[in-house]
Parts: structure tokens; sequence; C-alpha cells
């Protein structure tokens, strides 16, 4: 029976290249057509951008993730453009240009990374508000920006490295907006040092964003994105509770990550709450072997520890892997891998604490502000529903909302919305946000194309 990694970013490669130096060939898929995940997405055939111009201080990373996969071509069985929808006992469900297939499997290492986590503010709906991970994506792999003068808001490291990668690629930065003030990152001085070169790049881009005169703003609550059928304008207030507004086309926006860990929840992996994160994750041992029988878990999919730590993470789960199936194992490559992953853990809990999710922001939500945009669901709607329930059938977690509400039950399956919910219902019960739980994941886990039976 096969191996099978699902991601072939900094995790997956790292896996595959464990796997193939024991003399096992795994099958390894991805979404996009080829490897390098989101962080080191490659660029298009037909573009020649240097890595620099690509990736900037983390070239030489890049450029040894790609190197390291382009070694493995002729081991592996690389499957490209093809995207694991569900996961039920030994078997992985994939489509791959509108093909679908079931993928038996002894092993499966699941490296599927992370997305934003986006909180609905009004006009996020409007043609050219995209996430920060979006608009990274559209730099590195179509060569272009989302528009010509760009504001950036939400919070977390890749807030600035994004406002930084667009004005160094010649975009207008109209502004960047902070949710967390100064003193809360400044409180994890100390935790923060301890990422050495990261924390460092960290306040270079800040810096250089200042240098070049945009305007950064920390400790704001974001109002309104405003326009006529697309972005014209972000309004916030500053922590004085001065109101702003600027002139924008696009509008970019993440308030830090969560894990992509929906096949580990098809797969019946328990989750907890991360209270440092503020993320549900998928429990596994520091191997990442789970409590499922052949589900190992790696990167950022299982919790956000950053591309650095996934590289570790993904060559210590092929470890555990090869220890499951019988095989020899490095004793001393583990115990560096174990060292690595437990040092990191330190800066990473520093860096969540000094770029918190602002929960309130999400608890706070107006009303009228559509909350699920799939369903058009607004935040009043789902506080009524819950207040109005009470008396009856207390909506005492988040899926029993959904069945009241339809809040999650669209194409995204909550994998946007899901997070702002949780903290709305939260706030509407009085309860702790653990308390009222997550969405479950359900099959597919993104969508799917649909092709009539002459096209199939």
């Amino acid at each position: 029976m096969s191996i099978v990694i699902v991601g072939a970013g900094p995790a997956g490669t790292r896996a595959a290249e464990v796997l193939v130096g024991a003399g096992v060939q795994p099958i390894v898929i991805d979404e996009a057509p080829d490897n390098g995940g989101r962080i080191y997405q490659r660029q298009p055939n037909g573009f020649h951008r240097t890595a620099r111009a690509l990736y900037g201080f983390e070239a030489k990373k890049a450029r040894a993730i790609h190197e390291a996969f382009d070694k493995l071509r002729t081991s592996i069985d690389f499957r490209p453009r093809t995207l694991a929808w569900n996961l039920r006992p030994g078997v992985i469900d994939t489509i791959c240009d509108g093909k679908a297939s079931a993928m038996p499997f002894a092993q499966t290492i699941l490296c599927t990374g992370a997305m934003d986590r986006v909180i609905p503010l009004p006009g996020w709906t409007l043609p050219g508000v995209f996430t920060l991970g979006g608009s990274q994506i559209s730099l590195k792999a179509q060569g272009c920006a989302i528009g010509a003068r760009v504001a950036f808001l939400g919070t977390g490291p890749l807030l600035y490295l994004v406002a930084y990668q667009y004005a160094r690629a010649g975009a207008q930065v109209a502004v960047v907006l902070d949710t967390t003030p100064f003193a809360t990152k400044a409180a994890q001085a100390f935790g923060l040092m301890r990422g050495g070169a990261t924390f460092a790049k960290g306040l270079y881009y800040i810096a250089w964003l200042r240098a070049h005169g945009i305007p950064i703003f920390e400790g704001v609550t974001p109002l309104a994105i405003g326009g006529d059928g697309q972005v014209e304008s972000l309004s916030w207030r500053d922590m004085n509770g001065n109101m702003h507004e600027v002139t924008a086309d696009a509008v970019a926006v993440g308030f830090g990550l969560k894990p992509e860990a929906q096949l580990a929840d098809l797969a019946g992996v328990p989750f907890d709450f991360d209270p440092v994160q503020h993320n549900w994750v998928p429990r596994k041992d520091r191997s990442g072997q789970t409590s499922v029988e052949g589900v190992f878990l790696a990167g950022d999919g299982n919790g956000i520890r950053g591309a650095d730590l996934a590289e570790a993470a993904g060559a210590r789960a092929a470890w555990a892997v090869l220890a499951a199936r019988g095989l020899a194992v490095d004793a001393r490559a583990v115990a560096h891998l174990d060292a690595t992953l437990g040092a990191g853990a330190t800066f990473r809990a520093a860096l969540e604490r000094a770029f918190p999710f602002p929960a309130k922001l999400a608890a706070d939500m107006a009303d009228d502000t559509i909350l699920c945009r799939c369903e058009v669901i607004t935040a009043g709607e789902l506080r009524a529903a819950a207040k109005e329930a009470l008396a009856t059938l207390p909506p005492s977690e988040v899926n029993r909302a959904k069945a009241l509400t339809r809040v999650g039950m669209g194409r995204c399956q909550g994998r946007v919305c899901g997070a702002a919910a949780a903290e709305i219902l939260a706030t509407t019960l009085s309860c702790p946000i653990e308390q009222v739980g997550r969405l479950r994941g359900q099959p597919p886990v993104k969508p799917i194309p649909i092709l009539p039976a002459e096209a199939a």
C-alpha cells in the first residue's frame, strides 16, 4: 500500500526527501501546478523573474526547496493539479483536471498548509477585496498586483511582508493598518528576539515601509470598505478615537492564519483549542502521528509554526511513517528535528501573543454586516437565531447554529466565516469560545467541478 503526501510545500518536500532516502516511493499530490506551497510558489511557465525578485530574503530557502524537489521528481509519483477533497479510512478522494479518483493509502502525511483568517466588515464583499494570502499569490503566480493603490488591513507578520512585497514590486501602498497596538507587540520583545533572523527581517520590513513614506497605523479599529460596485476607500478609527479614510482601489485583509485541517477532521482526528493561537488544531504527538491509524500531520495544517518549522515537521513525520512500517530510523536525525521543533515553539508562542487574533472585533461586528457571504447571512441574523432558540433548543455550539441559520453551509464550508461566527455566538451566549466549538469538516472540503457525463 502507498504512502500519500498531501501538499508539496516545505513540509511535503522534506517528508518526501526522507522517504526517498529510505528507499520508499511516495505519491505526492498538490492542488498547484508545481511544488513550493504558497510561500515558495513557483512562477508559471513563461515567467522569468529572479528568485530574489519573487521571494526577497527567502530566495535562498525557496531555491533550496525547489532544488530538493527537482531531485526527487524521478523517485516519487508527483501528481500536480490534484485536489484532495475527501478522506475516509484508507482512501483519499481526489480530482485532477475534472477527473475523480480514489487513492488508497497505508499511511498519509497531511501537509495541507494554512489560510488567512478573515473578519468581515461592511464592504468586504466588494470587488477588489482580497486576503493577504490571495494578494501574495497574485504577485507571485500571476505577476500582477490586486490594484494600483492598495490598502493593507489586519494583523500578523504577513501584513507587513505583503505590503513590503507590493511596494517593492512598484504598487502604490496607500496605508498599512494593524489592529494590534504597539504596546502588545513590545511586551513580547524578549520572546520575539528568540526568532533571530526571522525577527530581524520583520523589523526590516516595517522600517523599510516607514522610510519610504508609507503610513502605518497600529491599534486601529476598521470601520468599512467603501465603494459603488468596487473598492474606492477604507475607513478606520485610531487608538484616540479619531476617524480616518483613505482612497484605494483594492484592499488586502488578513488577521493571522488558521490551519487547513479539514482532511484531518474527516479522518476522525480529535481537535484541541489552542488558546495562544486562538485556533482549533488537530491532535498529534511530537512526531506528527495522530490517534487515527495511518494518518500523520506536518506543517501549518496542524498548527501555525511557519515555513522553517514546517520543513522540520515534514521530515519528522516521514521518520514516524518509516517507524510505523518497521523500517530503519536515523535516531540522530530524529533527535535533531525534535530539538529544532522544540526550540521554535518559544518564538512562535511569542509571535502569536504579539499579534493576537482580534476576537472582540469579530464579536462586535455590526448586525447588518454580511457574515457568511456564501449564504448571505448577516451577523444580526446569527445573533437573532441564537437568542430566539435559547429557550427551546439552545445553540450550544456552532454546528447547531449552522443548522438554524445556514452560516457556514456554502461553498467554502465555513473556512472563511467560521472563526468570526464562533466569536459572535460565544458573545451572544456569554460563554467561552472553546465551548461553542468549531464547524465540522464536510466533503468536499473545497468546491469541485461536476461535469456532464459526456464531458467526464
